[in-house]
């Protein structure tokens, strides 16, 4: 007798998981969201002769976009990061950019989800993603172990004509 109340409100609690799920995607779908759906990491580029560039990134299966721009003729992997005030190169990355220790650049401190941390900043000369070209973008080089993969904040997306995310996708206007 004692096990039938459990089964009963093991019942109800998968009926309102349930309820609050479909609920939840009716919501999304009333305001013209949808959640994001799960797909591969791809990049479509949409040239057109008089229009500014656009570019689609589909959004990983964590959520997260990430793209492969070229830097200063350096192709490097990056996470673009619309709450990075400004773009953030890995110690390595910036190693193959041929940015040393002694590049000249001011020191800062930054504030990040881990915590306070130095950086040295640097002007890139011309960040290029897909055919979007943004030139004299502000960014800083965080120590090694400070970042795991470079990111691409809004000193760069920021000089874009916009941005927008939707369905999983974002979309780059240059």
């Amino acid at each position: 007798m004692a096990q039938r109340p459990i089964i009963w409100a093991l019942g109800i609690a998968a009926t309102v998981v349930v309820s609050a799920l479909s609920y939840s995607e009716q919501l999304a779908q009333g305001f013209g969201e949808e959640r994001p759906s799960v797909a591969s990491v791809t990049t479509t580029a949409k040239p057109a002769s008089t229009a500014r560039p656009t570019l689609t990134v589909a959004a990983d299966y964590r959520g997260h976009y990430m793209v492969h721009p070229t830097i200063d003729n350096y192709r490097v992997k990056m996470m673009v990061d619309t709450g990075a005030s400004i773009v953030a190169l890995t110690a390595s990355d910036a190693r193959a950019l041929g940015i040393g220790a002694n590049t000249g650049g001011r020191k800062i401190m930054l504030s990040t989800a881990n915590g306070v941390v130095a950086g040295t900043s640097v002007m890139l000369r011309e960040i290029r993603l897909g055919d979007i070209v943004v030139r004299n973008v502000e960014a800083v080089v965080l120590p090694a172990g400070a970042l795991q993969t470079s990111l691409l904040g809004t000193s760069f997306l920021g000089k874009l004509q916009g941005y927008e995310v939707q369905t999983g996708r974002m979309v780059l206007r240059g």
